[in-house]
């Protein structure tokens, strides 16, 4: 069964295989003064598209932990207008968003305004030593949230290329080839605004290593030879789209022949029928992956005992047999942020849809090229901002 236009997931009729693995301690949160009498109707904004990937994981807390929770309540926003909303329920002391699913933008804008609780400081919260069930880049990642949020999700990401080889014929190599053949091929080249788009970000963030800039960690003083040729991108491509899934649409289409993108958003759009199956992919010489994750966060002002339920339910997320579900149909490939979660732990319709539109050549790409940390919130708060006034409106 498939849901949403694209980023679907792929649900389990029965539950995963078992495996090996580890069981997260029940109430270790001090939670029998804090855990609610009687259930909780908890509202959830997904402002990274992650519910693709997490929406088997709430159905089966809501199913097994019913005393708990009475419902989850699902939203979507868009990623740079959800720290300004909830900033703004803040100061009218109405908060009625109790988990957000966001990205490190999103996580970056909440932790300048300082809405985020820091759930990693929640006294005996309970969680497993991150650092010994999480993939190394994973934990990483988590560092990056500054105790502001918990990973869920992680991919290593991009920044890849996708043509149409029909369309294509001599791909290019390099960053250099690349905006050459852009301006052979006037607005052919798409990508989305980064600010709202993951593979955006990613392409944005692997510039500086692709074009040997001064500090790739530095987009204020390091990146004099990425914002140039960003500046000199941009005369050659029509218009940047809001968000990757109608990017992909338009380059499934034929009205683009290229674009950026990442292992997920390959296999995602081509497994749903958005994208041709016979779209190929590619690395730029000087390839280094810059990772990708999904994070719960839980806006300050949520009441003690919501919080309390939230924090089993991140528990019970963490959990491999949970983590298994996030291979999904591919969107955020592989998906899971916690170690030992194999793809033969997955559904079988997941295991499926990778088989037939995965790439056998990730494994090798993902195994050895370097794979970077996203930048810093405050570095990348100031990317964006530049990008928007000294790219996009140029």
């Amino acid at each position: 069964m498939t849901y949403g236009i694209s980023r679907r997931r792929f649900l389990a009729s029965a539950g995963v295989a078992a495996g090996a693995g580890f069981v997260l301690p029940q109430g270790a949160f001090a939670q029998t003064a804090k855990l609610p009498s009687s259930p909780v109707a908890l509202n959830v904004i997904d402002a990274a598209g992650n519910l693709a990937l997490t929406q088997p994981i709430f159905d089966n807390f809501a199913k097994e932990h019913s005393d708990l929770v009475s419902r989850f309540t699902f939203n979507k926003a868009p990623s740079p207008e959800l720290p300004g909303k909830i900033k703004a329920q803040q100061r009218a002391n109405r908060i009625d968003i109790d988990l957000v699913i966001i990205g490190p933008d999103a996580l970056s804008a909440g932790l300048a305004d300082d809405i985020w609780t820091d759930i990693i400081a929640l006294p005996e919260n309970g969680l497993p030593d991150l650092q010994s069930i999480y993939l190394d880049p994973a934990w990483r990642m988590q560092g990056l949230a500054k105790g502001k949020g918990v990973v869920v999700s992680y991919y290593p990401s991009g920044p890849l290329i996708e043509y149409m080889p029909e369309r294509v014929k001599t791909p290019p190599t390099s960053a250099e080839e690349l905006l050459a053949w852009a301006k052979e091929n006037p607005n052919k080249f798409i990508y989305a605004r980064p600010a709202n788009s993951g593979p955006g970000r990613t392409f944005l963030m692997g510039l500086p290593y692709l074009l040997g800039d001064t500090d790739p960690k530095d987009p204020a003083k390091g990146w004099d030879k990425t914002w140039a040729y960003l500046k000199e991108l941009h005369k050659h491509i029509e218009y940047y789209p809001a968000g990757t899934g109608a990017l992909m649409k338009e380059f499934g289409e034929g009205t683009r022949d290229m674009t950026v993108t990442t292992t997920g958003w390959d296999i995602n759009p081509r497994a749903l029928g958005v994208v041709q199956k016979e779209a190929a992919v590619g690395q730029l010489k000087g390839f280094h992956w810059v990772c990708d994750a999904h994070y719960f966060s839980i806006p300050k002002g949520v009441s003690d005992e919501k919080v309390a339920v939230l924090m089993e339910f991140i528990k019970f997320a963490l959990q491999p047999q949970q983590q298994a579900f996030s291979y999904d149909a591919g969107y955020f490939y592989p998906g899971p942020a916690v170690k030992d979660v194999t793809l033969q732990m997955a559904p079988q319709a997941s295991q499926d849809t990778i088989a037939q539109f995965g790439r056998p050549e990730y494994e090798d790409w993902i195994a050895n090229n370097p794979i970077e940390l996203p930048l810093e919130p405050e570095a990348l708060v100031t990317a964006f901002r530049r990008w928007d006034e000294e790219v996009a409106a140029g």
